[in-house]
């Protein structure tokens, strides 16, 4: 089967969305299908790699992250579409590339990648603390009438956690359906433990063996609300002796270096692209910290979740859900109620043992996309 993925979402610097790519082409490398990504870039370029390739759209760069570009003219799409002859298509974006794919004129079957969920990124987080998620979505019924008006032109619109499924369901999108990601296959254990390193983290943020070190993976960009986060550290009575890991980096990692001031107990890393280096900074750490509550999956939750990790996070969005039945809640965008959630967790330590119990249940990326591939040669009935 060949599926073409338009992905206004896919860069070399990117985050989740080019993992879950990556794992996808690799995926159909395994299993005989070809996947060919159409992907916002400087120039137009194919890239092979094993399982299809990246085809490369000249396209201008998204202002707000010049890491990313963005599609705005929809002929060339609409070319390679007919060039490619693809048994399906994916549409990874809620907005101009959602309008191209339905806009083609081919015959080959639409599915629509939910990878964002901006009322949540945006409106949910701007206006929660004054409105209720009803009265937001009312505000906003400019963009429910736009998913309603584009959602026939695609046979299903897939989500990785029942909480946006639902919401999109209620919302008239009757195609939304879940099917849930997973995580990458042998990377992500408690085995992966190294309690020099953890000694020596902690060490580097002021704080001596017996404290908790918590981690914090992801981007600095607003929706991913490391401010709270920092907020909430901040406000950690001492007898918690705990300290913060934030990985990462962006366009917010100025003001968060102000934020945190001259805290010693809070550390900026730098991200790394090794996933082994990864596996063994998060199976080290004593519990994992999230603030985005608009998450359409989480993939950092899920892998800290398999790392054996206690996993802290908003109320909203896809992270607790990732995370399962070693989630510790609190209410999304509150500062009082994470700090409350991170004090929780430090004095009970034995939530520690049960998330490493937990650990190997989770889910992974081939059984998603075998679930995936399924149902688009089936589309009438959509595996979960």
């Amino acid at each position: 089967m060949r599926i073409v993925d338009v992905n206004g979402f896919y860069a070399p610097e990117g985050g989740g969305v080019r993992a879950y790519v990556d794992l996808k082409l690799a995926y159909a490398a395994r299993h005989g299908h070809e996947v060919i990504v159409l992907a916002p870039g400087p120039e137009d370029r194919f890239e092979r790699r094993p399982g299809g390739g990246i085809q490369w759209v000249a396209a201008p760069a998204f202002p707000l992250d010049r890491r990313y570009g963005m599609f705005v003219d929809a002929a060339p799409i609409h070319r390679l579409l007919d060039q490619w002859l693809p048994d399906a298509v994916e549409a990874s974006s809620p907005w101009r590339t959602a309008d191209i794919v339905a806009a083609w004129p081919g015959d080959a079957p639409r599915h629509w990648i939910m990878h964002a969920d901006p009322l949540a990124a945006y409106a949910y987080r701007w206006f929660g603390r004054v409105a209720t998620i009803d009265r937001i979505d009312r505000w906003f019924g400019w963009y429910w009438q736009r998913l309603q008006r584009i959602a026939p032109a695609y046979r299903s619109i897939v989500c990785a956690n029942d909480w946006l499924t639902d919401r999109l369901v209620a919302g008239g999108l009757g195609n939304a359906r879940t099917v849930r990601f997973g995580i990458e296959a042998g990377i992500f254990s408690p085995a992966r433990r190294n309690p020099d390193l953890r000694e020596k983290l902690l060490a580097a943020c002021g704080r001596p063996a017996d404290g908790m070190l918590l981690l914090g993976v992801g981007r600095h960009s607003p929706e991913k609300n490391w401010p709270l986060v920092i907020a909430a550290m901040n406000a950690l009575p001492e007898r918690c002796q705990a300290g913060l890991l934030l990985v990462g980096e962006g366009r917010d990692s100025a003001a968060l270096r102000r934020q945190i001031g001259g805290n010693p107990h809070i550390q900026l890393l730098s991200p790394t692209h090794d996933r082994a280096q990864l596996a063994e900074l998060m199976a080290s750490a004593d519990a994992l910290v999230h603030g985005c509550e608009a998450e359409t999956f989480c993939f950092v939750a899920a892998e800290g979740a398999a790392s054996g990790l206690p996993v802290i996070a908003p109320t909203r969005g896809a992270a607790a859900d990732s995370a399962g039945v070693v989630a510790v809640r609190y209410a999304a965008g509150d500062p009082v109620a994470l700090r409350t959630a991170i004090e929780t967790t430090a004095d009970r330590r034995g939530v520690k043992s049960l998330a490493g119990a937990a650990a190997p249940r989770h889910r992974t990326m081939d059984q998603h996309f075998a679930a995936l591939f399924s149902s688009y040669a089936a589309p009438w009935e959509l595996a979960a």
